[in-house]
């Protein structure tokens, strides 16, 4: 071990302290979901984690995966709204790739590193209740509202987190597809992102992490923004510095932190061990998202 390598784990040291039994959900998805190294270094990430002390909870997306398998079948994906439209057809195949051959690859790769993973989907033990999202679109101004069906896309109606409870605390790593069931046991597509932050909320937890492929929320001269409040990003979304597909995610996070989970952090997840450097470093690589 050379002093380098101490002053890491020295570094580390009062971080670990500070999470050791905390909950901390982690929304899964993007580039880190298809780069080979990626993909080893989170499971690593994650199996340390739990060995620490800490109790993460991982929510994982899949669309360029569920595009793979459309094609494959000869089904062009189709969108709305920025929405996959989603029949019965395809939801059978969200279904199959989310809660197969996603979950169960995610869930393989960190048993490798050590860790005692298991895969689940908001079917399972009533996690996620959901109901059909349907789309207001105001396309002129002179004229009402319309409804859009994106299909068998859902919106989080409940989160019943008993059987989180007691994976982890039997020393399991929960790994959750974003589908979820309706009252007559209708299957929904679901945003992860959304997901996510309902089950943090759900779970109180105490981070929730979302990996993106971006480094967090830039400033208008295009420099990370460490840490943010609801105040600041409310200006910054007037003024239109956040933009695209970030406004979804920082408006889920807020949705957390109003539901009592202790700070969103959004990471640049195409870092090598991204988690590690966000949660056990001073600096950390990302920005913190506060009330």
């Amino acid at each position: 071990m050379t002093p380098h390598t101490a002053d890491i784990l020295i570094e580390a040291l009062p971080y670990i302290r500070f999470f050791s039994g905390m909950t901390i959900v982690i929304k899964y998805g993007g580039h880190a979901m298809v780069d080979e190294q990626l993909k080893v270094d989170f499971a690593r990430d994650i199996t340390l984690m739990k060995y620490v002390g800490m109790n993460p909870v991982v929510v994982h997306g899949g669309g360029p995966q569920i595009n793979d398998v459309l094609e494959q079948m000869g089904i062009s994906p189709q969108f709305v709204s920025g929405m996959r439209f989603t029949d019965e057809q395809t939801m059978d195949v969200v279904e199959m790739v989310l809660g197969g051959k996603v979950n169960k690859a995610i869930v393989s790769q960190i048993n490798q590193q050590g860790g005692n993973s298991v895969g689940l989907c908001g079917k399972d033990g009533g996690l996620i209740r959901a109901e059909k999202l349907q789309i207001m679109h105001q396309p002129d101004e002179n004229k009402p509202p319309e409804i859009i069906d994106p299909g068998l896309v859902g919106k989080v109606t409940d989160v019943n987190p008993s059987i989180i409870h007691t994976l982890t605390r039997q020393g399991f790593i929960p790994v959750i597809a974003p589908v979820g069931v309706g009252v007559n046991g209708e299957t929904y597509n679901i945003n992860a992102d959304l997901v996510a932050s309902k089950l943090a909320g759900a779970l109180q937890a105490g981070r929730l992490i979302y990996l993106t492929d971006v480094d967090g929320i830039l400033d208008t001269s295009g420099k990370l923004i460490t840490s943010i409040d609801a105040a600041t990003i409310k200006h910054m979304l007037d003024d239109q510095t956040i933009s695209g597909g970030m406004i979804p995610k920082i408006e889920y996070a807020l949705e957390a932190l109003n539901s009592e989970v202790g700070k969103v952090q959004i990471i640049n997840g195409t870092r090598r061990h991204a988690l590690l450097l966000e949660l056990f470093t001073d600096k950390g690589i990302g920005t913190e998202v506060i009330k």
